[in-house]
């Protein structure tokens, strides 16, 4: 199957290799010379990895690579989604299905992805299916065992793009839950970046095993508010995301937090940052969203705080140690 992947980052490598191992035709769109050369010429992405790719893939700097693809791979940061979309709208002459793998929320829509997606594309998107869940690149490119969920409200395209990634140390689940999955998948981000905290903090596996569990009761309000379904959360893109973005320094939103955690301030790191760092813009989104739907969302509060509030983390973690005392299973108030 010939296969388009727009974006030459890490894991829209790692996922053109699983591709690539599954015998696919697999090209890569991306606007970096050095990337595209790099991949054509050595077979590696050295800004990302340090080992070799699988040398049948190709890379182009012409968008017009989409043009005969049957299935066309978004992996750009959420906030080049739109520009990309607009720019492929014009470019392609076919229908197609289109695979996300991005995390997060349309920064001024505040759609989800995959709605995103349908809105810009409208009948040249055949179907859209987010390919997500618990998943660093640094691992996938070293074919190390991964499990993640195809997701889609028709069940048979899930079923398609899942057989069209598994492999043996790729395995791939469908899912049609597409609000739960997506929202699960982008609110971890945000508990991620808090997790970061704690640690820069000083705190130990106490406080992050907590950060967690109330993390994930967290995101699972939310998302049942916005029509996701109580299984979602606690499978692959609920527990499973957040606890691999959480505990690992592969995670750059776990970075992030980490860095601001040390310094006990965002201001510094939020002036200095250069890597795609989703869960920031998640956050701004989410607690939007939350305040006007009235969900009492008390760790991205504090998290939103402290990247657009100027609080320190410290003091954000003692409003949330101070919060009233109530029982784990009393479900009818705040957290």
């Amino acid at each position: 199957m010939k296969i388009a992947v727009i974006g030459s980052g890490s894991w829209s490598t790692a996922l053109s290799q699983v591709l690539a191992d599954n015998g696919h035709d697999v090209i890569v769109y991306g606007i970096s010379k050095d990337e595209i050369d790099d991949i054509n010429h050595n077979h590696r992405n050295s800004k990302y990895f340090d080992c070799d790719i699988h040398p049948d893939i190709k890379a182009t700097l012409d968008l017009a690579a989409v043009n005969d693809a049957e299935v066309i791979l978004l992996g750009v940061p959420v906030l080049a989604q739109e520009s990309v979309l607009r720019q492929i709208y014009s470019q392609i002459e076919r229908p197609a299905t289109f695979i996300n793998v991005a995390k997060g929320f349309h920064p001024i829509t505040k759609k989800r992805l995959s709605e995103e997606i349908k809105d810009i594309m409208g009948d040249k998107a055949k179907h859209v299916v987010s390919l997500i869940g618990p998943s660093h690149a640094e691992e996938v490119i070293e074919r190390k065992l991964t499990l993640v969920n195809s997701v889609c409200e028709d069940e048979q395209e899930a079923k398609r793009i899942q057989s069209l990634f598994a492999n043996d140390y790729f395995r791939v689940y469908t899912n049609t839950d597409v609000a739960g999955a997506e929202i699960a998948a982008a609110l971890k981000n945000i508990m991620a970046i808090a997790s970061g905290a704690l640690t820069g903090l000083g705190q130990g596996d106490n406080a992050k095993a907590a950060l967690m569990t109330r993390g994930l009761a967290e995101i699972t309000r939310f998302g049942i508010a916005n029509g996701g379904k109580m299984e979602t959360f606690l499978g692959l893109n609920g527990v499973g995301d957040l606890i691999v973005t959480c505990s690992s320094l592969h995670s750059r939103n776990y970075q992030a937090g980490l860095a601001i955690g040390k310094a006990d301030d965002a201001s510094a790191f939020l002036a200095t940052n250069k890597k795609t760092t989703e869960g920031i813009n998640t956050t701004r989104t989410v607690y939007a969203l939350a305040k006007d739907l009235n969900i009492d969302m008390p760790i991205t509060n504090e998290v939103y705080a402290v990247l657009f509030e100027g609080k320190r983390p410290s003091i954000a973690i003692g409003n949330l140690m101070r919060r009233p005392l109530r029982s784990e299973n009393d479900r009818s108030s705040d957290d």
